[in-house]
């Protein structure tokens, strides 16, 4: 889930931020762009939480720039199969529903859906159980199991059941 691990990154930083900020801004830059990524190796970069060094820089050659390599620690979030989750379902079809765990979108198939739940077609599609008790629509929390997942190079797709013991809607968002 999450792990806090140590990575390295060369930034390339321009002429103007040298000086006594060089440090600072060469921390904002490496925030800016890799915080909210995704590697497919390590997870999504929830946050930079230290810089660990800064090596010496390497002039680029008519550019001006200097690339610097950055060690720096970070939080990282990785989804493993096996993994219990609550989310919040964004899009709900006949197919099954679409969830998020934060940065995570999870595809739950209707055929990992308990079959005392039907699919309810109309202005707020959702799956129901015969006694309407309990309803999955837009919005809903669940708690899922994560059942499978495959690794792109910039995402990480996941396929949830929530066809197990203590697992489902844990809070409607209708209050019923």
């Amino acid at each position: 889930m999450f792990f806090h691990i140590v990575l390295e990154r060369n930034m390339q930083l321009h002429p103007r931020h040298f000086g006594r900020t060089l440090r600072d801004s060469l921390v904002s830059k490496l925030m800016k762009d890799v915080e909210g990524t995704c590697s497919g190796r390590h997870g999504f970069v929830v946050a930079i939480t230290g810089i660990e060094s800064v090596g010496k820089g390497l002039i680029r050659d008519g550019t001006g720039f200097v690339t610097f390599p950055v060690k720096y620690q970070c939080v990282v979030f990785r989804p493993f199969k096996g993994e219990i989750l609550e989310a919040v379902v964004t899009m709900v079809n006949k197919m099954g529903f679409f969830a998020e765990a934060g940065p995570v979108q999870i595809f739950v198939s209707n055929h990992l859906i308990p079959d005392d739940m039907e699919f309810q077609s109309g202005d707020m599609p959702n799956y129901t159980t015969s006694d309407s008790s309990v309803k999955i629509q837009k919005d809903s929390e669940v708690r899922l199991k994560i059942i499978g997942t495959r690794v792109d190079a910039t995402e990480i797709f996941c396929i949830g059941t929530i066809k197990d013991d203590f697992l489902g809607v844990i809070n409607d968002p209708t209050g019923a």
